[in-house]
């Protein structure tokens, strides 16, 4: 629903920050990382995610895309919410993360208050083959292409927008990975999204 938000950081917490813009305070839940980079009575952009329940409609703020991009990774795991998911990002920086799941590194990401050996597990495998897929592992680090992050980045807007047309999913990834294994990386948005409905 909401792409991003623009405006001026009027309070700021470790677990939430208020923006102001237009007149209208809104209060995103952020990761301590954002949270530390963020200056009151400053003007910042955040990337957003907004949580839909029956109890609450609660909206996430991330300085960086590719934060909030791991952010949606982590959800998306069976058992991972977005209190545990906001813990790794706080506990941990995106690329501590990447690098553990890519190198299976359970203990690293056990660190994490609330992040069991199961939970860990499932992280590593339901993540580990996506991340092995979208970058280049060097030693012990990661390193990113520019055509990767805007490959990425088309895929993440492609999955969003055929979950928003009633895939589920695992459905919408599934169809979105088998886009680019059959016509390649390089799909902007919209042939994404026409080549997986093409073959759903």
């Amino acid at each position: 629903m909401f792409a991003y938000i623009k405006g001026i950081v009027t309070h700021k917490e470790p677990s939430y920050i208020v923006i102001e813009t237009a007149g209208i305070g809104y209060l995103l839940r952020t990761s301590l990382q954002t949270y530390s980079d963020l200056e009151l009575g400053k003007e910042f952009q955040l990337f957003t995610h907004l949580q839909i329940k029956e109890d609450a409609h609660t909206l996430f703020g991330f300085l960086e895309q590719i934060e909030k991009q791991l952010f949606m990774k982590l959800i998306g795991v069976s058992g991972v919410g977005a209190t545990t998911a906001l813990a790794m990002l706080s506990t941990l920086s995106v690329s501590e993360i990447k690098d553990a799941i890519v190198h299976e590194n359970a203990k690293l990401i056990q660190k994490v208050k609330g992040v069991g050996t199961k939970t860990a597990q499932m992280i590593i495998l339901q993540l580990r083959e996506k991340l092995l897929k979208e970058q280049n592992v060097s030693g012990s680090g990661i390193a990113f292409t520019p055509d990767q992050i805007v490959s990425e980045q088309a895929k993440e807007e492609a999955i969003s927008a055929l979950i928003t047309l009633g895939f589920t999913q695992q459905m919408a990834e599934k169809n979105i990975d088998f886009v680019i294994k059959r016509f390649g990386g390089e799909l902007s948005v919209e042939d994404l999204i026409k080549n997986a409905l093409k073959n759903a």
